[in-house]
């Protein structure tokens, strides 16, 4: 079964109300599973649009991925992401 992944990229305008959708999120991400491959750091921006920060995320599945953005857990956490940061998610089935 192929793996899913969140890809996500943002611009975060206010570090300190981020940090508490960081620590928010922690336990929807525990609990189904989720690996951080890239959580920011070094980027070369060669084609394209680009916003600062890259975040790749590994689940199981595919279904487990979703499930974790839909859970209220991370949905509850989601709020505080809301005006601290600017950015786009994508959901996607890794190749088998």
């Amino acid at each position: 079964m192929p793996k899913g992944y969140w890809i996500a990229q943002n611009d975060v305008h206010d570090p300190e109300t981020y940090k508490k959708y960081l620590a928010g999120s922690a336990p929807a991400f525990q609990k189904y599973g989720a690996r951080f491959l890239v959580r920011g750091g070094r980027c070369s921006p060669l084609q394209g649009n680009i916003r600062a920060r890259q975040v790749l995320i590994e689940f199981d599945s595919y279904e487990q991925a979703l499930a974790c953005y839909n859970s209220p857990e991370y949905q509850e956490a989601a709020k505080w992401r809301k005006g601290a940061a600017e950015g786009d998610i994508v959901i996607v089935e890794g190749a088998e």
